[in-house]
């Protein structure tokens, strides 16, 4: 990854950073430390969707099921939810502290959407703490309250991302295009969320789970398919980047690689319930583990189509990041509490692995 986000550098035409001009050394704190941050804030974020997106996706797919089966979906997540949640507070911080300038202009820009999704999430984790407490004739109410706040977040995400890649324009067109992105954004969830219920259920609900997989796998490709086609008709700069030569040949397998990776999940999903009816688990993870891949490839295809820019065709990492000397107590202190997060992550989902259960307060 690294070097082709180099090379992009390399090819990047010059620009106006602080007193001087063009891109700094990236020998030089003021050249590599605003990369760095960059890669931790980009990784934090991907964390968030992938983590949070599973635990977002189930939420949504409570809606119309059996109470058993709600149980049995929310102590999938459980154990979990809390700690996900951890990798957004710290990509927005780093967009706080390390690139002050373009965290003003992205949240203004965002304002609403930004709002919603904080009410989204509110009202979520809420209803999760409030459904296991209620009373039984409320706990239905509660139930559609985590559904709500689950469905509320990820429509304002994605929302966002689509706004993002049209770099935050209000026109009719951008703005359809964001309500695209959102519709496939919850499908994406979905579809993480069902795969985490392949692994984590059992029975009818596992078998349930095959089946919101498969009517989300589509409309997922359709929204990365749709962000993968408008980033580099919108600028000249993305365009070249993909399709001059020898970036055509060397990225090309990118989308390949994608395209196959549906492809592996859509045959998972269409033999699993045959498997899954005689008791057999084999390949229960590559709905999941596929949906990361695509993911990650997707996440990368766009890292690489925007960056060096924050805010695209405007603002680079290097304008908009603080000061080196602030840059680097920060990282001092980032190489500390990184390890921490990602070891308490590893240890939290090691220790509740395994299948589900119903809750049971007794």
């Amino acid at each position: 990854m690294l070097p082709d986000l180099l090379a992009a550098i390399a090819t990047t035409p010059a620009v106006a950073i602080g007193t001087g001009g063009g891109v700094p050394d990236l020998a030089t704190p003021a050249g590599w430390l605003p990369v760095a941050f960059l890669m931790v804030m980009g990784l934090s974020m991907l964390a968030y969707v992938v983590l949070d997106g599973y635990d977002l996706g189930v939420g949504i797919l409570m809606r119309g099921v059996p109470d058993a089966e709600k149980d049995t979906m929310v102590s999938s997540i459980g154990p979990f939810w809390d700690a996900n949640e951890t990798w957004l507070v710290l990509g927005v911080g780093i967009l706080l502290v390390a690139f002050p300038a373009a965290h003003g202009v992205i949240l203004g820009a965002l304002y609403l959407p930004v709002a919603l999704m904080l009410l989204g999430l509110i009202l979520r984790g809420v209803a999760f703490e409030f459904r296991v407490k209620a009373r039984v004739e409320r706990k239905a109410t509660w139930n559609r309250a985590f559904f709500a706040g689950s469905l509320i977040a990820t429509l304002a995400q994605g929302y966002m991302l689509g706004l993002m890649v049209m770099g935050f324009e209000r026109s009719p067109g951008a703005v359809a295009f964001a309500c695209l992105i959102a519709i496939c954004l919850v499908a994406g969830y979905c579809l993480l969320g069902a795969g985490w219920l392949i692994i984590k259920s059992e029975g009818e609900l596992q078998q349930r789970a095959v089946r919101w997989a498969r009517n989300s796998l589509w409309l997922t490709a359709l929204g990365i398919a749709a962000i993968s086609l408008a980033t580099p008709l919108l600028s000249e700069r993305i365009f070249d980047r993909w399709f001059s030569l020898p970036w055509l040949v060397l990225l090309a397998p990118i989308p390949l690689t994608t395209a196959a990776l549906f492809f592996i999940v859509d045959r998972s999903l269409r033999r699993l319930p045959k498997r899954l009816a005689e008791g057999n688990e084999y390949g229960a993870w590559v709905p999941f583990g596929g949906t990361i891949g695509i993911l990650l490839l997707a996440f990368y295809g766009l890292a690489y189509s925007l960056f060096p820019y924050l805010v695209v065709e405007e603002m680079t990492v290097w304008q908009a990041a603080a000061s080196p000397e602030a840059l680097m107590i920060m990282f001092v202190g980032a190489c500390v509490v990184l390890p921490v997060i990602v070891a308490y992550t590893v240890f939290v989902y090691r220790v509740f692995s395994g299948k589900a259960r119903p809750l049971d307060y007794t």
